[in-house]
């Protein structure tokens, strides 16, 4: 059973990606899961580890610590380290978003492994924007960290400037292995 900050993040996930679909996990392996995933034509599988150590008089619970991402039906694999959640309530000024599909942005993914990150993000996400959400994410790569941020854009008057309002999530991704 996931943790109560854990399916807190899972269900702001799901606000972030319209089309997906919660399961738990249970008892299977990862490899099954891929198959069933595979079986029912899902194009990613996104797993959320969370941690639940009892060390001390009180326990130890990390929540969500881990992410993996599987591109399918054959796609790579990519685990990260999940760090600096920020849930909507945490953020000041959090705003709720509206059921839009958001526009994605990718910045910094400029290395060999950068661009295979950033197609790899951009099947995540529906590839057809409805701009009048006016909702943005963006996934900022610097330094080996991906920074996860989703924006609600408004123009000002003159529609020369433009203000940003922060919906979350908030998290940093820290890529273990490919």
């Amino acid at each position: 059973r996931p943790l109560k900050g854990s399916l807190e993040f899972i269900n702001e996930l799901l606000d972030v990606f319209p089309d997906a679909k919660y399961f738990t996990r249970r008892k299977f392996t990862i490899k099954t899961i891929v198959q069933q995933a595979i079986k029912k034509k899902y194009t990613s599988l996104i797993v959320i580890h969370d941690d639940k150590n009892n060390r001390g008089y009180r326990g130890f619970c990390r929540g969500a610590h881990k992410l993996l991402h599987v591109s399918l039906p054959n796609g790579p694999t990519a685990f990260y380290r999940l760090t600096s959640i920020k849930k909507r309530g945490q953020i000041y000024r959090g705003a709720i978003s509206t059921a839009h599909r958001p526009e994605l942005i990718l910045s910094n993914f400029n290395t060999r492994l950068g661009v295979r990150l950033g197609r790899m993000c951009a099947t995540l996400f529906d590839q057809r924007a409805e701009f009048r959400g006016r909702q943005v994410v963006t996934l900022r790569n610097q330094r080996d960290f991906v920074f996860f941020r989703r924006h609600r854009y408004i123009f000002t008057d003159q529609g020369q400037d433009c203000e940003l309002q922060e919906l979350g999530p908030r998290f940093t991704l820290k890529l273990i292995y490919l």
